[in-house]
């Protein structure tokens, strides 16, 4: 029997108003419902908005280091049930368990970073022209913010959301995406667990155009951080904007991994391989483009496709699997389509390009990893993110072409580059428009004590992560203290 999860507004556990649910499906096997989750409108949005906002005067006064117990409490609980929530995500997501593993391990490292953080200092004090003024400023919390999370990484982004929020004094309003909302009831499970006042979190799993809408217009919600595509980051931005509201958004990326000639052809390939196909390519900072100087094309390209070619791809549950299946229907529909559009636009096919068929594959939504070379930097499997597991090569002539190459794109989350030249090292590090740079390394990775964000259509310019969160969830309050 399917087992039926609900919503948490309040401190109560509730269905949503109109008794509509959703299954989680298995993306591996179709015929699996992971459980049933209620589908929230605009209503229940609201009465989370509510109770939020009117806890909030209570948790902002609670003192930091208080908040900071909760959620060490919360990462020990957390850690506590790392197998069950990694086989959660596996089979709701699709990724294998190993990376799901990894996922819940950060997200428990997420968690104790900022219950350490509630220990830093919250102001400063500045000297005075006056003699009698004690002159200083303290960081104090937004107020309500709205989450707004996808399906891709369903237990990292939004721990690095919520924790830092908490942490602050903030109190929230969750919204997961649908695809993934076990890993999102667990994830707010353990904060309740771990001693949440009634209100200060909340839970609502629902639509985009019911619950989400709800959470961007509702004036109570002072801010709202968003991680997903870049067409309802625009939207999101316009009503924030419009009303007043912090926004923070993360969106798209398409990004590059130049290969110089005096490369390790090797680890470059296994890395480049790593950063488009693990998660099934369904990363924003997955590679998309591999940019490879001319001496070196031939013997890369014929690397990289072999060692495509190779890749086990299959239910993310099974040990030998190195790709699990596209996340949905339509994810896997959008992929075939943009490898359509690549044989359109007169790139060569050298590795995958379909649905892979026949024994497990029938049950769910698995295509093969793709390489594409023969791609001219205007294509559009060039220059739109695919989110899938697809790599386009592309030629440069040279250090100077590679880095243009790398640049030519509206997007600039991550980017990184595999050569033994510290000089060109460096001259990439600086030349390159990108909010993430890596050096002999994969595009995708990240840490949590650091800032993670993009440039150009990547990002709204804000930064999450590390220390840098704190500048989204307080705003800064300057007091002139004079004595009578």
């Amino acid at each position: 029997m399917t087992q039926s999860f609900l919503n948490y507004i309040d401190g109560q556990w509730v269905a949503a108003e109109d008794r509509v649910t959703t299954p989680d499906v298995n993306p591996a096997n179709t015929a699996e419902i992971v459980g049933d989750f209620p589908s929230a409108g605009r209503a229940d949005a609201a009465r989370a908005v509510e109770a939020s906002a009117k806890v909030f005067p209570l948790w902002a006064r609670t003192p930091m280091p208080q908040r900071g117990d909760i959620l060490h409490r919360a990462a020990n609980l957390f850690e506590a049930r790392a197998d069950e929530v990694a086989e959660a995500m596996t089979r709701e997501e699709g990724k294998t368990l190993a990376e799901s593993k990894g996922e819940v391990m950060r997200g428990v490292s997420i968690l104790r970073y900022y219950a350490g953080e509630t220990m830093q200092p919250t102001g400063e004090v500045y000297p005075s022209a006056s003699a009698n003024t004690f002159l200083y400023v303290e960081r104090v919390p937004v107020g309500v913010v709205a989450l707004i999370t996808p399906w891709n990484f369903p237990v990292a982004i939004p721990a690095w959301k919520i924790a830092p929020a908490l942490a602050y004094g903030n109190t929230v309003v969750f919204k997961p995406a649908e695809l993934t909302p076990l890993t999102a009831w667990h994830l707010v499970d353990v904060l309740e667990k771990a001693g949440l006042p009634a209100g200060v979190l909340n839970l609502v799993n629902g639509r985009g155009s019911q619950a989400g809408h709800e959470l961007v217009e509702n004036a109570l919600v002072k801010g709202i951080s968003f991680t997903g595509s870049n067409e309802v980051g625009a939207h999101i931005a316009a009503q924030a904007t419009a009303r007043g509201a912090k926004m923070q958004l993360e969106m798209g990326g398409k990004n590059p991994v130049v290969i110089l000639a005096d490369s390790d052809l090797e680890k470059a390939v296994e890395l480049t391989l790593a950063g488009a196909m693990l998660s099934t390519g369904q990363k924003c900072t997955a590679t998309s483009r591999a940019i490879v100087q001319r001496e070196v094309l031939e013997e890369f390209r014929e690397r990289l496709v072999a060692r495509a070619k190779a890749l086990k791809v299959g239910d993310g549950m099974q040990p030998d699997t190195y790709m699990g299946p596209l996340v949905s229907a339509e994810a896997e529909r959008t992929v075939l389509d943009y490898i359509k559009i690549g044989q359109a636009e007169g790139a060569r096919l050298l590795a995958g390009g379909e649905k892979l068929r026949g024994d497990e594959y029938d049950c769910g939504y698995f295509v093969a990893p793709t390489v594409f070379d023969q791609v001219t930097p205007d294509m559009r499997i060039a220059q739109e993110e695919i989110f899938g597991p697809m790599v386009s090569v592309i030629e440069a002539q040279d250090f100077d072409e590679a880095v243009q190459l790398a640049n030519h794109t509206r997007f600039g989350l991550s980017a990184s580059i595999f050569t033994r030249d510290l000089n060109l090292a460096l001259r990439f590090m600086r030349e390159i428009e990108a909010g993430i740079v890596h050096v002999n390394s994969q595009t995708a990775g990240a840490e949590p004590q650091v800032p993670f964000g993009g440039f150009k259509s990547s990002s709204s310019g804000s930064r999450e992560q590390g220390k840098a969160a704190r500048e989204f969830f307080t705003q800064i309050k300057t007091v002139y203290l004079d004595p009578l």
